[in-house]
């Protein structure tokens, strides 16, 4: 009896020998650390990671290990965990794992690892190579793995469960491990894989994913790369406000112009649609004295007309439809002698456990988002007029341009710079743009001169502009063609007139010394050609010579010409 119990013994012991050192999934997927047994809620189609891993069929490999980087030809594979995290509880979260192939790899269609072609690499591939399909029995037998003589399949996962056989899922050489919260997920694809997990038995704050990749070969798998990513699951709604203002410089500084209204819209982060059917209210705080503000939809605006810093609150609340919970008996409350009867005789009353309950007879939850910033307000540039616009006349060095003068006036803080923008006549098309810094001390009043160098049609912006704002004002000219030929020709008039006027006297100072007397014949045909030679004279001397129909003209004083 006693040797029976003995050989029992040393049968159990030789169990937890085995047990003890089998690998789990906790060993290979935590990198070889060991963490404490936590309970964790389970999440829907995940298992234990306490489950036996299969090392012969999936081999471990320690973080350096020179397997590593011999047993991927031409570099070492690396894997991006992606996830769209913040998400709110009891929602669903999205994880990407997408695999990045060493110079000139490629996967094509049918799941094989190729080189591209025409794809310069070190060493250059052969022709051959260009379309090469990888060998990855020869690459395991060149790492001098242990070969499994008695694997029953070989399309099935680490714990021993069997791949899915939908349609095409022979080209998904590659299985992805995921691990987090003491479970794993198990999953093929080809060189990108996605998965979703509902959040709901997830509990709040930071956790880590982590991706394991093998690439299927024969007849054992290859391990390519390992992931990580840190997600959040929170129970306040992701919220995140951007603020626009028409004459704000930069949105991004939180600085905005007094007097001048700002648009806010706020952007709640839900790429699952879990709030979809959800009633949003926004409640507004914008810190300057107003109150409260309530509004139902997403985008909303305030003007501040006072100067100073300011904090802007908003709070997002959110009723979120759910399914009741089940109706449960519950112990009766104690009865007292003024009650009537009918509830006197009652031993048992049954209640409904359920969350607040909305109109239509349903049940709901509330979530609530928080959003809070500081943003500045000043004075800032807030309109810009062209009130005039004048042709220059030109010298004979302008004589190429046309040059025009705008006179512009603002509101608001006195500007820094001044840009002009030259389009064609759509506003559309520019042709050119000039910025000068420009000195205003006490009003907004000054000239602009720009030079145009074709006659036409033009779109002309001029945007003022300090440190925080700028403000826009737009017009169309029109230029005028032939300013160089009216140069040149009011340069031949002049010469003429100089030359008739050296002509002239001249001809007065002859005559004075060899003049002789004669007494004066007048006749009548004489006098008709005098009187016509004296008002062309006339008529001359008009134009080269025109008198000024203002004596003393008032002197104004002009701005500054920028």
């Amino acid at each position: 009896m006693s040797g029976i119990r003995r050989h029992l013994g040393f049968l159990l012991l030789a169990e937890a020998v085995l047990c003890a050192a089998a690998t789990r999934f906790q060993d290979v997927l935590s990198n070889g650390r060991t963490s404490p047994v936590t309970s964790y809620k389970k999440l829907q189609g995940w298992s234990s990671d306490q489950n036996t891993w299969n090392e012969k069929l999936y081999p471990f490999w320690e973080e350096g290990d020179p397997r590593w980087k011999d047993c991927w030809k031409g570099g070492r594979v690396t894997a991006k965990l992606d996830t769209d995290s913040p998400a709110l509880v009891g929602s669903t979260m999205t994880f990407v794992v997408t695999l990045q192939f060493p110079k000139c790899q490629i996967e094509d269609n049918d799941g094989n690892i190729i080189y591209k072609r025409n794809c310069i690499q070190d060493p250059p591939a052969s022709q051959d190579q260009q379309v090469y399909v990888y060998n990855w029995t020869e690459w395991i037998d060149s790492c001098g793995w242990e070969t499994p003589k008695s694997t029953p399949s070989h399309n099935v996962f680490p714990d021993g469960r069997p791949f899915p056989h939908y349609p095409g899922w022979r080209r998904r050489n590659f299985v992805y491990v995921f691990h987090t919260l003491g479970q794993y997920h198990q999953t093929t694809g080809q060189s990108s894989a996605s998965f979703s997990v509902n959040t709901a038995n997830i509990t709040l704050g930071k956790h880590t994913m982590v991706v394991s990749i093998y690439r299927r070969g024969h007849p054992a798998y290859v391990p390519i790369a390992r992931a990580s990513a840190t997600y959040v699951v929170t129970d306040k709604i992701p919220t995140f406000v951007s603020m626009f203002q028409k004459h704000d410089r930069n949105i991004s500084d939180s600085i905005f112009i007094k007097d001048s209204p700002i648009t806010f819209d706020v952007k709640i982060h839900d790429p699952s649609y879990y709030l979809n059917n959800s009633a949003i209210s926004y409640k507004w705080n914008f810190g300057d004295g107003s109150g409260l503000f309530v509004a139902s939809g997403s985008t909303t605006s305030h003007t501040y007309t006072l100067q100073g810093n300011f904090t802007l609150n908003l709070t997002v609340q959110a009723i979120i439809p759910v399914p009741c919970m089940p109706v449960t008996p519950t112990a009766p409350l104690p009865t007292s002698a003024v009650m009537t009867e009918a509830s006197s005789n009652s031993d048992f009353s049954t209640t409904v456990e359920s969350m607040e309950d909305n109109p239509d007879g349903g049940c709901h939850i509330y979530r609530n988002g928080y959003y809070s910033t500081g943003i500045s307000v000043v004075e800032g540039i807030l309109e810009v007029n062209i009130i005039q616009m004048m042709s220059i006349q030109m010298t004979e060095s302008q004589a190429e341009n046309s040059l025009v003068d705008f006179v512009v006036t603002c509101q608001g803080s006195l500007p820094t710079d001044v840009c002009t923008v030259v389009s064609d006549p759509t506003c559309q098309v520019s042709k050119s743009v000039v910025c000068d810094p420009v000195i205003v001390t006490d009003e907004c009043l000054l000239t602009i001169r720009r030079a145009f160098e074709e006659p036409g049609t033009y779109c002309i912006n001029i945007t003022l502009g300090d440190d925080t704002s700028q403000a826009l004002a737009s017009a169309l000219i029109s230029v005028n063609g032939g300013g160089s030929s009216s140069g040149t020709t009011e340069g031949v008039f002049i010469f003429l007139g100089l030359l008739a006027v050296f002509a002239a006297i001249g001809a007065f100072v002859l005559y004075k010394r060899y003049k002789q007397y004669k007494p004066i014949e007048r006749s009548a045909g004489r006098a008709e050609n005098q009187e016509g030679l004296t008002a062309y004279f006339s008529n001359f001397k008009a134009i080269f010579f025109p008198s000024s129909t203002e004596r003393n003209p008032l002197l104004k004083s002009k701005p500054g010409i920028v």
